[in-house]
C-alpha cells in the first residue's frame, strides 16, 4: 500500500452500480421498489439470454439480472449462492487504463474494455465469484443511465424514502482470508485499512478489517470468523451461501429517524436491539441529533469515532437462506466505525438466529 494514492487511475472510484443475480427478476424489482423506494430506471431484455432491471434513488443504482440459459455466469451464480451481490460496479474516468492496471497488479480479467453507446466498461474479479466492473461514463450521461438499457417505469412510480448512496458492503470470507483480501485491495486498487476490530461474544468470536479506496467512496467491511472458536453467524453465512459473499449492503439517509419509521410501514422489518442497550447508552454517548426514546423505538443503534456519529439499523434477512440484507446508515460526521455497534449487531443476529431456532 505504498503507492502514491492520489495517482490515476484509482483516485476518483466511486460505487456506480450494484448488481445482483435474482431467480424472479419481476418480483424482486417489485419487492426492492415498494419496500425500499427504488424507482425503475431502465431494462434490458436479451431474448434467450438475460433480462435485466434498473432501480435508483438519489445516487444509488441496483441492477436486477435473470438469467435465462444454462451457460450465463447468473445461472452458476444462483445454483451456489441464491440470490446475491455479483458485480459490485466501479465508476471510474478511464476504465480501459483502470483495468490494465489491476490486470497488472494481479487482478484475474473477466471481460476486456468494451464500448457500448458511449460507455467503457471492463471487468476483473474481486473477492470470491464476485466481479468489479470498471465503468466510464460518457460526458453529460445520466447519472443512472446503462449501456443497453432503456428507461422504464414498468413497476410504476414509488415515493423517495430518503436513500441517498452505498455507504459500504460487508463482505464475510472463510476462516484465514481476511487479511489476504484485505492486502489484495491494497495492493491491486490503493484501498488503505481504516478500522480493524477483533469481536468476541460468548464463546464465538470474529475479525474485521474496513478498506476504503483512495476517493473514500469505495468501502468494504471484509469479516472472517474466528476458527478457534465456536462457529456463530459468519461460519453460518459462509455455509448457507456458499463461500465468501456480500452479507448487506449499507445506504446512507440523511435522516435515519424519519426513513427507518417509513421503511417500517412500507413491511421492512429491522432485528430488534435489547432495551439494556438504551438504558446504558446515554453512559457512553450523548446523542448529537436523534433522542433516545427516537433511536429505541425503532430499535436504531448509535456509535462515534473521533469525527462525529453515526446511526445504523440493519434489516432482518428475507433471504431464503437467511444470508444477504441491508442496512441503514446515517452519519453525523462520522468517517469510520465506532466498536460498540459491530458488537450489538452480532449480539442482535445471534437472537434473532436463537430466536429463529425455537421456531416450531
Amino acid at each position: 500500500m505504498s503507492r502514491d494514492r492520489t495517482s490515476r487511475p484509482f483516485a476518483d472510484l466511486t460505487v456506480d452500480h450494484v448488481e445482483m443475480y435474482v431467480s424472479d427478476v419481476e418480483s424482486k424489482a417489485a419487492t426492492l421498489s415498494h419496500r425500499y423506494g427504488l424507482r425503475p430506471v431502465g431494462v434490458d431484455r436479451v431474448p434467450g439470454t438475460a433480462v435485466s432491471y434498473a432501480l435508483a434513488s438519489t445516487d444509488i443504482l441496483f441492477v436486477l439480472t435473470e438469467p435465462l440459459m444454462d451457460d450465463h455466469p447468473g445461472t452458476a451464480y444462483l445454483g451456489l449462492h441464491g440470490d446475491g451481490v455479483a458485480n459490485i460496479g466501479m465508476g471510474t474516468a478511464d476504465a480501459r487504463a483502470a483495468f490494465a492496471e489491476a490486470v497488472g497488479r494481479g487482478a484475474v480479467p473477466v471481460t476486456e474494455p468494451v464500448e457500448r453507446d458511449g460507455f467503457v466498461s471492463a471487468s476483473v474479479m474481486g473477492f470470491g465469484d464476485v466481479v468489479h466492473t470498471f465503468l466510464q461514463r460518457p460526458p453529460r450521461a445520466a447519472r443512472h443511465a446503462l449501456p443497453g438499457f432503456a428507461s422504464s417505469a414498468d413497476l410504476g412510480a414509488t415515493e423517495d424514502v430518503g436513500l441517498r448512496q452505498v455507504d459500504h458492503f460487508a463482505i464475510c470470507v472463510e476462516g484465514g482470508r481476511l487479511d489476504p483480501v484485505v492486502d489484495f485491495y491494497g495492493e491491486v486498487f490503493d484501498f488503505s485499512l481504516i478500522f480493524e476490530e477483533r469481536i468476541v461474544v460468548g464463546a464465538q468470536a470474529m475479525n474485521s478489517k474496513v478498506v476504503q479506496s483512495a476517493s473514500g467512496l469505495v468501502t468494504f467491511t471484509v469479516i472472517e470468523p474466528d476458527l478457534s472458536r465456536e462457529s456463530g453467524q459468519i461460519d453460518e453465512f459462509l455455509k448457507n451461501h456458499g463461500g465468501s459473499g456480500v452479507q448487506h449492503v449499507a445506504m446512507t439517509t440523511e435522516d435515519i429517524v424519519a426513513s427507518v419509521a417509513e421503511l417500517g410501514r412500507r413491511d421492512v422489518a429491522f432485528l430488534s436491539t435489547p432495551g439494556t442497550y438504551y438504558d446504558l447508552l446515554t453512559r457512553r454517548i450523548q446523542t448529537a441529533r436523534h433522542t433516545v426514546d427516537e433511536l429505541r423505538r425503532l430499535n436504531v443503534l448509535v456509535d462515534e469515532d473521533h469525527d462525529g456519529q453515526l446511526f445504523q439499523i440493519f434489516a432482518r434477512s428475507t433471504h431464503p437462506r437467511s444470508t444477504y440484507f441491508f442496512e441503514v446508515i446515517e452519519r453525523a460526521g462520522a468517517k469510520t466505525f465506532g466498536s460498540g455497534n459491530i458488537k450489538a449487531l452480532y449480539e442482535a443476529v445471534e437472537l434473532y438466529r436463537a430466536q429463529e431456532e425455537r421456531r416450531p
